[in-house]
């Protein structure tokens, strides 16, 4: 993938919480998130973290593991949280109605290389994994968008 690529090293689950926070601030409808990197990373705490920042009124964010979608309402438009870890094959993406939703809503994705053909180019990545330590994150952020590349600037600027 040519475009940016930035690596941070998140200290904390608060600082994880505090990124997510932030990307919440700049998503719009169409945008798309990736999540990426093995069970335990940390996946589901940045996904229900953002969820979170942009929900109008509190809400429980349970993991989307086993029915594979959550949406939710937010005052920027509708949500998608998608988890295709159970995925079974790739005509549930669109019989999920994911196809569609990539075009018109706000789509954070766990385990996006099962999107195979249905991979939205214009997309922030962010792959996440266990550090040194238990309570240690590494998080990479990138993207051949250049409105994610000058996002991507604001996301670290805190």
């Amino acid at each position: 993938m040519s475009g940016q690529s930035t690596e941070l090293r998140q200290q904390t689950q608060a600082d994880v919480t505090a990124l997510a926070v932030r990307l919440g601030d700049v998503l719009r409808p169409g945008m798309s998130v990736l999540l990426s990197g093995p069970v335990g990373a940390g996946k589901s705490h940045l996904a229900r973290s953002l969820i979170r920042s942009i929900l109008s009124e509190p809400e429980d964010v349970p993991s989307p593991t086993f029915t594979i979608v959550q949406t939710y309402e937010t005052d920027k438009g509708d949500l998608w949280h998608v988890d295709l870890y159970r995925l079974s094959s790739l005509s549930e993406i669109e019989e999920l109605g994911l196809t569609e939703a990539l075009d018109h809503d706000i789509c954070i994705i766990e385990w996006p290389d099962r999107l195979g053909p249905f991979h939205p180019k214009h997309a922030l990545e962010i792959g996440l994994q266990q550090a040194a330590r238990d309570d240690t994150r590494d998080i990479t952020l990138s993207s051949t968008d250049p409105a994610w590349q000058e996002a991507i600037g604001d996301l670290i600027c805190d």
